[in-house]
């Protein structure tokens, strides 16, 4: 008997647990995860992996039926609004059940000193006042936005090298979470960081940074996360047990 195609849509520290974890609970399903392929060296999950992108919703669309999926698990990035959208319209368009998994996104904290913004672009305008020396944690694909800062100093933090525009004052680092807090502060000093750039990602993986700047005094300029389409939506991926189990079945 065929099993059952299930998409996970990943790139992400939960969407590796939910592979593992439906390894381990599902066998029963054929689970394929798909990574966008933007990283050099990506963390790889257990199990079918595809790497690539669909080219647009109808791209997606046409895998969903030609593999004859069930169901498709968007556990991307909270800031990957274009594959959760293309995700949304593929699965309107097939009729096939979509679930997202969100974790939900960081919460300012006594001591806090944190200034929200709704976009990159106004991120790079906030900073001007606050700092020189800027740690900019918001992944290499966003360092453009901040190239037109050139009495700016930038430490900026990836997994692979930003690629040009760049700032003029820039030094980067390649390394990929879980961070500690003793680990971030001392980055943080080391090199007389004077305000902290981040996306609203939520998690853990990367929330020690936060704590550091907090014991530092530091600024924190914090880009708000972008739409996203309206779908079914848990925050853990343990939960997403139960959903597949009441559409494509127990074991």
């Amino acid at each position: 008997m065929t099993r059952p195609t299930v998409l996970l849509l990943g790139g992400t520290g939960e969407a590796r647990r939910l592979a593992a974890l439906l390894a381990r609970e599902r066998p029963d399903l054929r689970v394929v995860t798909s990574l966008a392929g933007r990283v050099a060296r990506p963390a790889l999950p257990e199990g079918e992996v595809r790497i690539g992108g669909f080219g647009g919703p109808a791209g997606l669309a046409d895998w969903v039926r030609r593999e004859r999926a069930g169901a498709v698990l968007d556990v991307t990035h909270p800031f990957a609004a274009r594959m959760s959208t293309s995700a949304a319209t593929a699965c309107a368009e097939v009729g096939v059940p979509l679930l997202a998994v969100r974790r939900p996104g960081w919460t300012a904290r006594p001591g806090d000193d944190w200034r929200r913004v709704p976009s990159l672009e106004a991120a790079a305008a906030t900073v001007e006042g606050l700092g020189e020396r800027v740690f900019l944690s918001t992944g290499r694909q966003s360092v453009a936005a901040f190239a037109v800062l050139d009495r700016h100093w930038f430490l900026v933090r990836s997994v692979d090298p930003p690629q040009p525009p760049l700032p003029r004052r820039l030094v980067v680092v390649l390394d990929r979470g879980p961070f500690t807090v003793d680990g971030e502060r001392d980055l943080l000093s080391r090199h007389d960081i004077e305000v902290l750039v981040t996306k609203d990602s939520g998690g853990t993986m990367t929330a020690a940074k936060l704590d550091a700047a907090r014991q530092l005094g530091l600024p924190v300029v914090v880009v708000d996360r972008p739409s996203l389409p309206a779908t079914d939506t848990v925050e853990r991926v343990e939960l997403v047990l139960p959903w597949l189990a009441a559409r494509l079945g127990h074991r």
